[in-house]
């Protein structure tokens, strides 16, 4: 052991002793029931007893041997673990007022993202930011980018006639041009792009940095953020010194080119630029336009989700041929071999519709919400939930509950339809996959929209299936993802084939 560490190692033994003596001696909460939950450790809480990769899988075992809605603790903090879409919505969506705020977090400002719409605790700052989102991203709004969203798919169909192997950096490509176009009026053509490359950075390190455990451990001991990298179990600090250089660039530079372009008069329409045109001389101008430079630099944490999902979508085509055959025929049925299909045609579409929504719960994306936390106590079926508790909800069980989906591991847009044929009953705003209450995902109506066009439209034109090695065996593939805050599927291997030359041939007669 170095001599730095050596000095450094009683100061951590002492403050654990000293917190272990403060909680022992301190108030004890109320008397009432916790939920049901694992026998926490002094101290530790069940810190040991959760899998630090995948903390969704050990919240899942739990479902099964407490229930619905689980108590455990991490290093002191009270942490409610819902298992249950109906539990879900009867605390977060219809108790909002409790359940809508954040946890207190040093990870926000370890890594330079406090000013982050989804990390805002519930206040007058997350309203601006809020109502913000609402004039620039509504329902009304994210339908008025539907020319947008295709000739951004047509640029996707291109890429993938051209170099099919590279689809995972296409899709990339496809949901950051939508987000800078969306947000900024930027015209992407390269991940590479100096506008763009400090934002992805910035949110792959977000990725690998903002587990709520991570955050729980920070909380209690806030000077771990500052020992050096060299420390065990500290390595994260270099990466938080990186995201805060990261940061500052991704809120300022994109911002300061819609500004430039809007004094000189060729600002493309935008998020910022009609948010910024809206703004009067008033009294209140320099915090409208601070918070409108964090809502637009907000935006963009989404974009790994989207593109792990595209991705997923791939690997469930696919593993599933008989889905993806299903839904070509849908589409062939109503388009002509060389037409493409567009927006208006979604409606027409239902087996789509459902192919969109099975790619949303299959294997899960992002398998924990954001945590809330709750601004005041509250007692549920008599159960006490105590003020300052975050509370998860495990959208990886939600997706997964077999007595709601049979067979839930099996990819099956067929579970998405009554027993008379039509699709049921499952709006958009309702939907797990883009969070609860309040703190729901600003953009999702723009997200829904660009990953129904891209699904349909590689449909329309490929045929998705397994590669083929040199003795013409199938090359097997598996749904192995990695762990972070949003699963992204391994590597993996697919043929991407064209199926239709009509409809190649007019995705290339469309001008770039």
């Amino acid at each position: 052991m170095s001599p730095p560490a050596i000095i450094l190692l009683p100061s951590i033994l002492l403050s654990v002793v000293v917190y272990a003596i403060a909680r022992h001696h301190a108030p004890k909460k109320n008397k009432r029931a916790f939920p049901p939950g694992p026998k926490p450790l002094p101290f530790l809480g069940n810190v040991l007893d959760i899998d630090s990769e995948r903390p969704w899988l050990t919240y899942s075992a739990w479902r099964k041997q407490y229930g619905p809605i689980v108590y455990c603790q991490l290093l002191g903090q009270d942490v409610i673990i819902i298992n249950s879409a109906k539990v879900a919505r009867q605390l977060l969506d219809r108790r909002s007022s409790i359940y809508s705020s954040r946890p207190a977090s040093c990870i926000g400002k370890l890594f330079g993202i406090e000013f982050n719409t989804a990390f805002l605790p519930y206040g007058p700052e997350w309203r601006i930011h809020r109502r913000m989102f609402h004039q620039a991203l509504r329902v009304e709004a994210a339908e008025s980018y539907q020319a947008l969203y295709l000739s951004k798919a047509v640029l996707l169909l291109k890429n993938f006639l051209d170099t099919p192997d590279d689809f995972e950096k296409h899709l990339q490509l496809y949901i950051a041009s939508i987000t800078m176009a969306v947000t900024y009026g930027y015209e992407l053509t390269s991940l590479g792009a100096p506008l763009v490359k400090p934002v992805s950075e910035l949110v792959r390190l977000l990725n690998d940095g903002l587990p709520p455990e991570r955050n729980a451990m920070l909380t209690v001991f806030p000077f771990l953020a500052y020992f050096p990298a060299w420390v065990p179990g500290a390595a994260f600090a270099r990466d938080a010194a990186r995201c805060r250089e990261l940061s500052l660039k991704s809120l300022n530079d994109p911002f300061e080119y819609v500004r430039k372009n809007m004094a000189a008069g060729s600002a493309t329409r935008s998020m910022v630029s009609d948010l910024l045109s809206q703004l009067s001389d008033e009294q209140n101008y320099a915090q409208e336009e601070k918070a409108i430079k964090e809502c637009a630099a907000s935006a963009y944490v989404g974009e790994p989700q989207s593109a792990a999902t595209l991705s997923t979508f791939l690997m469930a085509m696919t593993l599933y041929p008989d889905a993806q055959q299903r839904a070509q025929a849908e589409i062939d049925s109503l388009l002509a071999e060389n037409i493409l299909p567009d927006c208006s045609h979604r409606a027409s579409l239902p087996y789509m519709e459902a192919v969109l929504r099975e790619t949303l719960r299959w294997n899960s994306v992002a398998p924990l919400a954001l945590p809330h936390t709750t601004s005041s106590d509250d007692i549920f079926e008599g159960y006490f939930i105590p003020k300052g508790a975050m509370v998860m909800p495990n959208i990886w069980y939600i997706h997964n509950d077999d007595s709601e989906y049979n067979r839930p591991d099996v990819f099956n847009p067929e579970r998405h339809f009554n027993a008379d044929g039509a699709l049921t009953d499952d709006p958009l705003s309702s939907r797990v996959a883009f969070g609860f209450g309040r703190r729901h995902c600003p953009g999702k109506w723009v997200a829904d929209a660009s990953l129904w066009v891209a699904m349909v439209s590689i449909l329309a034109l490929f045929r998705v299936e397994k590669r083929r090695d040199g003795n013409g065996r199938a090359i097997e593939v598996e749904p192995r993802f990695t762990a972070g805050v949003v699963r992204r599927p391994l590597p993996f291997s697919c043929s991407i084939v064209c199926r239709s030359a009509s409809r190649a041939h007019a995705v290339r007669l469309v001008d770039d």
